[in-house]
């Protein structure tokens, strides 16, 4: 009589180690319309807070005065609840958005997506295309290899 071979117990690893992902450059009609959304992105973030309104910023939160100005409209704390419903409206339009267009905003306008192409960019720059940066990756540590590396962070 045979007897059955003992069971074996099968190792499944949990996480897989690190490798380094290495993107190329893309070109064409969605890259260069990824870009446009890109800048207009930066220009509302860093432009808003420059533009003038009745004479001061068109947004503006003034922690010492308590108010939080949104264009002509000023809000108080004790208006907050106004401000509550202001945010809880722009969640859910932010939600309504994703459900209908969920590519169109996670591909073009979405902030993870936006400040990714421009990491990406500053990497290509400084530490060139994408075998460029595997054969940099793949040298001794050397004073240029640090000043890229540091440069890009």
């Amino acid at each position: 009589m045979s007897s059955s071979p003992e069971p074996t117990v099968a190792v499944i690893k949990m996480y897989a180690a690190r490798e380094e992902i290495y993107p190329r450059e893309i070109k064409g009609r969605y890259t260069t319309l990824r870009w446009v959304f890109v800048w207009l992105t930066q220009l509302v973030f860093y432009g808003l807070p420059w533009l003038a309104w009745n004479g001061r910023q068109a947004v503006l939160f003034d922690l010492g005065a308590r108010k939080f100005y949104l264009f002509g409209l000023v809000l108080w704390p004790q208006d907050f609840i106004y401000l509550a419903a202001l945010l809880i409206i722009s969640a859910w339009l932010l939600f309504l958005a994703t459900a209908i267009a969920g590519r169109v905003w996670c591909g073009f306008s979405c902030p993870q997506t936006v400040y990714t192409e421009i990491f990406m960019w500053i990497e290509r720059k400084i530490e060139g295309n994408r075998s460029a940066r595997m054969r940099l990756d793949k040298q001794p540590v050397s004073l240029n290899k640090i000043a890229r590396k540091s440069a890009k962070h």
